[in-house]
């Protein structure tokens, strides 16, 4: 094989080809070549500025975990599209980074002390109301991100914020504008109205109409194509009997476990920010609070008074319970050098110049072996378990793919080839119902080539490949089987069209001056939010023309989805008499100033994406 390779680079095949790329090369250049390259770990580029496939992944598991939240029992993983989900955050990337550079070009800031006094005073970081560095952890490693990703998450998503409210906040609406809506909403209406049923019972479908029917829309009556799956099921959590760990292994993870738990200190500072006058004003600002601390004053007092940081200077200082790596590095050194009620030196961070006190210690709770001990063993486990998970996934995608049927993968692995019962391209139950498995039964490979398919993912612990033991064709259904039901379509139809004619004879003899039998049934003073009216009538109702003259009621019909048809009679629309209170109008303001905000913002949107370089990998 190596010689033919050898003997076939040295004829005219392997010379064309050289010539080819040679050529390739001399017309796009080596730099489109390295720029593939180095765009092959990013999904897009905005103005320039790169959004990695790293940040779209994150992206996509995000919005996993928030669907996963929203629908709690009722999520079904499979049923997500990829490329949808794919698409979608991509889309909200690329917004994101547009607005992000929006909220840069107009100068917004956010600064550190506030990213601070924000985090701590998320109630989501809080344990009985109070920071807890431990939990913050928590929290924001179950969403993926680190310390400093998630800081820096948090200040974007601030100046995005500061941007949408400076545009949005800006919209604003006339006094007129005020009254018109007013009148348009407080509007009520005087109507009637007559209900022609679409009575199937009053029409007939003869047995020859119904063939008529069937054999020019044939195709309406075929069975569905399905199929019938074979597959076989790995699952992770069989793995956890077949593992075991030491004593020494457990004692192991409990000192690194607890080794990990910290002291949370309970901190007040008073800050001087440094002005444009220098960092030597500042200093001598602190300097001049440190001798009134030192005279007597209270500490609490002088940071109402003097503190320049807002989110603490109300509180008398008091920043709350934090562990490590939550503050500036300066200020955490000095903090945690302090004794019980002890207050630091002037202290310079980047943000100013700082007094702090501790106001007090929590010393974690360390739990005990015994109490920890089923956990730690479950994690022990489950690294072991997720490396042989791992390898027989690995295992049955190879002997799935040499094997022509799931016999001996099945045997190999120790597992059961399992049958589903016939389910068509919408799915069916069990795996069937997995969206992935759906496309997999029906692709050309499995379904026409008769392969095995690849593993499929139907939850991070479990896995499956399939193959198609039997296919079910479409096929015409005998008319005897749908002729029940071809009546029945018909009848409906037949009895709505009946209700249209019968509808629009009415109302043409009602506009020519005629009268009815049927009884009117009256609504006064409706609402454009009334309750227990049909909501295709009220909106009719509110759509039609005022009448011309008030003996003179203008008509118009609305045909209901069971195909009766609504005639409408509207007789008087009547507008708000009494002027508006300042209480209403400023109601009315807040909301059309916010639905103006709100459309100028997305106006704004519309402008950053039209005026963009986009280019997405």
């Amino acid at each position: 094989m190596l010689q033919n390779i050898r003997d076939n680079s040295q004829g005219w095949i392997a010379k064309t080809i050289i010539g080819i790329i040679v050529m390739l090369l001399a017309l796009t250049g080596f730099d489109a070549i390295f720029n593939a390259a180095s765009n092959s770990r990013n999904a897009a580029e905005v103005n320039g500025e790169e959004i990695s496939l790293d940040e779209l992944n994150q992206a996509m598991n995000m919005q996993r975990r928030q669907l996963a939240q929203q629908l709690g029992g009722n999520f079904d993983p499979s049923m997500l599209d990829d490329k949808l989900v794919r698409e979608s955050s991509l889309r909200a990337l690329i917004d994101r980074a547009l607005l992000l550079q929006g909220a840069r070009d107009a100068d917004f800031a956010f600064s550190e002390t506030a990213l601070d006094q924000l985090i701590l005073q998320t109630p989501e970081f809080a344990v009985d109301g109070t920071f807890n560095a431990a939990r913050f952890d928590q929290v924001i490693q179950q969403m993926g991100y680190t310390r400093l990703q998630f800081r820096e998450l948090l200040k974007q998503e601030m100046l995005i914020g500061q941007l949408r409210a400076g545009i949005s906040g800006s919209g604003f609406v006339t006094d007129d504008q005020i009254e018109a809506f007013a009148r348009l909403e407080q509007q009520t209406r005087d109507f009637a109205t007559i209900t022609v049923p679409a009575d199937t019972d009053a029409v007939e479908v003869s047995s020859d109409e119904a063939r008529e029917f069937y054999e020019q829309n044939t195709d309406r009556f075929r069975s569905p194509e399905q199929v019938i799956v074979e597959y076989v099921e790995l699952n992770k959590e069989s793995f956890f009997d077949q593992v075991e760990v030491s004593e020494e292994e457990v004692q192991d993870l409990y000192q690194q476990r607890i080794a990990n738990l910290a002291e949370q200190r309970r901190a007040a500072h008073i800050l001087i920010e440094t002005d444009d006058a220098g960092d030597a004003s500042a200093r001598e600002k602190i300097d001049e609070v440190a001798k009134r601390l030192a005279s007597g004053d209270d500490f609490s007092a002088l940071a109402k008074e003097l503190s320049e940081d807002p989110g603490s200077a109300g509180e008398g200082g008091d920043l709350g319970f934090a562990g490590p790596g939550v503050y500036d590095p300066a200020f955490e050194e000095a903090l945690y050098a302090l004794e019980e009620g002890q207050v630091s030196a002037p202290v310079r961070s980047d943000f100013g110049w700082h007094l702090i006190k501790l106001l007090d210690v929590q010393s974690p709770e360390i739990p005990t072996l015994e109490s920890l001990k089923p956990e730690l063993v479950r994690e022990l486990k489950a690294q072991q378990v997720e490396q042989r998970f791992v390898e027989a996934s690995k295992q049955l995608e190879d002997t799935a793919f040499e094997s022509a049927d799931l016999v001996q993968p099945a045997q190999e692995l120790g597992l059961s080839v399992q049958t589903t019962e016939a389910f068509g391209r919408e799915g069916g139950a069990g795996v069937a119902s997995n969206r992935q498995v759906i496309q997999a039964a029906f692709s050309d490979e499995v379904l026409i080539d008769g392969a095995n398919s690849g593993v499929i993912e139907l939850d991070p612990d479990t896995v499956v490949a399939v193959r198609v033991k039997e296919h079910l064709r479409p096929e015409v259904l005998p008319f005897d089987t749908v002729k029940d039901d071809i009546i029945a379509q018909l009848k409906r139809s037949k009895a709505a069209e009946q209700a249209i004619e019968t509808g629009e004879q009415l109302i043409a003899s009602l506009r020519d001056g005629g009268q009815v039998e049927q009884q009117w049934q009256p609504v006064e003073a409706a609402s454009r939010s009334q309750e227990g009216i049909e909501p295709a009538v009220l909106q009719q109702v509110f759509r039609m023309p005022i009448p011309e003259e008030s003996d003179k009621p203008s008509y118009s019909s609305v045909r209901l989805p069971d195909g009766d048809l609504v005639v409408v009679r509207l007789s008087g629309v009547s507008e708000p008499k009494a002027e508006l209170s300042e209480e209403d109008k400023q109601n009315y303001r807040r909301f059309l100033a916010s639905r103006s905000g709100q459309q100028d913002f997305a106006a704004y949107r519309q402008m950053l994406h039209a005026d963009a370089e986009i280019e997405t990998f």
